[in-house]
């Protein structure tokens, strides 16, 4: 399956603007038929907490622009949205639309950013998501989350053969962000496919180095610090090989199976 992330410079709480760039962006490079394209969190807007500006209205202006996106380019799309909660608080989503145009699944950041004071403006899902696509179960995560190495593990042990994570991650952090992705790409033996925005908005700098990755923690693209497309052609019978020859998920333990006394 190939896979394809899309470094964007998001043009700050301006989702029409944002779109044109991304337009651009992939008609310059386009996506083969059928390829799983990824955009950052909060695609369109970056990473604000003022949720006028940000949360998708009656119209989903950045839903429908994905969902168009899918059906243009004959690929799945996945990108990051906000939408609000019945009391009005955000909900940072990752949502995946089909090659028709139709919402395939959905998944909520479980880790709001405390330290970004996400958490007050922000309510946390409640649990993780695997949709299959072509062969390859796959669980997308939200930046934050990157740092819970639980919750990855949690959908390896449900078959998941490969982790999609779209990020805001900032310049000042991005050794930690080249650093986790290897290592939950090498202690699951997955593929990592991980999109971050590059460029600047009025509170971070951000490096991009939005990343492919594979199960053995070797890196197959890397977008740099520039907007870029990147892509590469993933086989779940890499996964499965890898977890055949070495197979150290087989000996994962709980803690109740371990021996406290």
């Amino acid at each position: 399956m190939q896979v394809v992330g899309c470094q964007i410079d998001t043009v700050w709480e301006n989702k029409p603007a944002t779109y044109a760039r991304i337009t651009s962006l992939l008609e310059a490079t386009p996506p083969p038929h059928g390829a799983l394209v990824v955009l950052p969190e909060m695609f369109s807007t970056g990473f604000s907490l003022n949720l006028a500006k940000t949360a998708e209205g009656d119209d989903r202006l950045s839903e429908h622009f994905l969902a168009a996106m899918a059906t243009r380019l004959k690929t799945y799309v996945l990108g990051g949205i906000v939408r609000l909660d019945a009391n009005g608080r955000g909900r940072n989503e990752a949502v995946l639309f089909d090659m028709q145009g139709q919402e395939s699944a959905r998944y909520c950041k479980l880790h709001p950013f405390s330290f970004g004071q996400e958490n007050l403006h922000f309510e946390p899902g409640d649990q993780t998501v695997i949709f299959t696509c072509h062969d390859f179960k796959i669980a997308p995560f939200i930046c934050y989350d990157l740092r819970f190495p639980e919750i990855f593990r949690q959908t390896v042990t449900q078959g998941v053969q490969m982790f999609v994570i779209i990020a805001n991650w900032p310049t000042a952090r991005i050794d930690h962000w080249i650093t986790l992705l290897k290592a939950r790409a090498i202690e699951n033996q997955a593929y990592v496919v991980a999109v971050n925005r590059c460029g600047a908005d009025p509170n971070m700098t951000y490096s991009g180095r939005s990343m492919i990755i594979d199960p053995q923690g070797q890196t197959l693209a890397d977008a740099g610090s520039e907007e870029a497309v990147i892509s590469a052609e993933l086989e779940v019978a890499v996964v499965k090989e890898n977890r055949r020859i070495f197979p150290a998920l087989t000996d994962m333990r709980t803690p109740s199976q371990c021996d406290h006394t």
